[in-house]
């Protein structure tokens, strides 16, 4: 069972011109396909539809139902945009939405709790899972690869995680 029944999908990065359109991040595969996910939600469960109207700078410009002056679209900066788990598509087996993988126990090949997920970060080269944990001295970052964690299951809450010896030390 999944742990949220939504996903982040985007974000506000603030307005776009002065009309009440928004500057759109899209945090999707095929970043157009956000528009597709109506409708989409803030944090607090708001409902919005999404219109966008061009492509822009690192992302797009759209209307947000609701959303009518500059100031509106200004307010709105920094706010997460959510989907239906249902309305994204499925995945193949070695792919996973990054929300599944938070909180997931970490454990060695012989059976060793490392840590805890605490994050996924993705700075260009890969993802990166973020481990923490009371036995480990601060965040252990582990890459997100077959030979490093070769098993993730999904239904029993854990990562099966071969790391190199002096990622732990």
């Amino acid at each position: 069972m999944s742990k949220t029944d939504r996903i982040v999908v985007g974000a506000i990065a603030g307005s776009f011109g002065v009309k009440g359109e928004i500057r759109l991040k899209s945090f999707c595969a095929t970043p157009e396909d956000i528009a597709t996910y109506s409708p989409l939600y803030d944090e607090a469960g708001k409902e919005y539809t999404l219109k966008i109207t061009r492509t822009i700078k690192n992302g797009f410009a759209a209307r947000l139902s609701g959303v009518r002056f500059k100031d509106e679209a200004d307010a709105l900066r920094g706010v997460k945009l959510l989907t239906d788990r249902d309305q994204l598509p499925a995945l193949p087996d070695d792919e996973f939405y990054h929300t599944d993988l938070i909180g997931l126990e970490v454990l060695d090949t012989g059976g060793t709790a490392l840590g805890k997920v605490a994050a996924v970060l993705n700075h260009g080269a890969g993802d990166i899972l973020e481990l923490r944990g009371p036995k480990l001295k601060g965040a252990v970052l582990l890459p997100f690869t077959k030979d490093v964690v070769p098993t993730v299951d999904l239904s029993a809450g854990r990562i099966i995680a071969d790391p190199p010896e002096e990622e732990l030390e």
